[in-house]
């Protein structure tokens, strides 16, 4: 048994699909039109995962204020700098993880305001 996707609301399919694949490497697993009104199913998978993530659409303007997803990355130091670089809006800095100590953690904003929550 495996979770097929996750799901993470955005306001813009093309530009989140262009954010998570230039900054975390993914693949379209999926991008097929669903529906009469544009949207279009979209799937993207991180490396061999089996779990992909669905592009939802937002219902309101509003900024997610608690994380809304979680990724695994060997170094997460890297991954900051190249957010930082990219001009990714980062909010915390690696630091202890407060739900665990031995672990690092950081957080960002994607390209539509959702707070990501990097974790090694």
């Amino acid at each position: 048994m495996h979770i097929q996707f996750a799901e993470l609301p955005v306001f813009d399919q093309d530009r989140a699909k262009a954010f998570y694949i230039a900054h975390f490497d993914c693949d379209v697993a999926a991008d097929v039109p669903m529906g009469s009104n544009g949207w279009r199913w979209i799937e993207l998978r991180f490396g061999a995962a089996e779990t992909t993530l669905h592009f939802l659409k937002r219902k309101d303007d509003a900024l997610s204020r608690e994380p809304v997803l979680v990724l695994i990355d060997g170094d997460i130091k890297m991954r900051v700098e190249r957010l930082r670089s990219a001009d990714v809006p980062i909010l915390t800095e690696p630091q202890p993880a407060p739900y665990d100590p031995n672990r690092i953690a950081a957080e960002f904003r994607d390209s539509e305001g959702n707070r990501i929550v990097l974790s090694q």
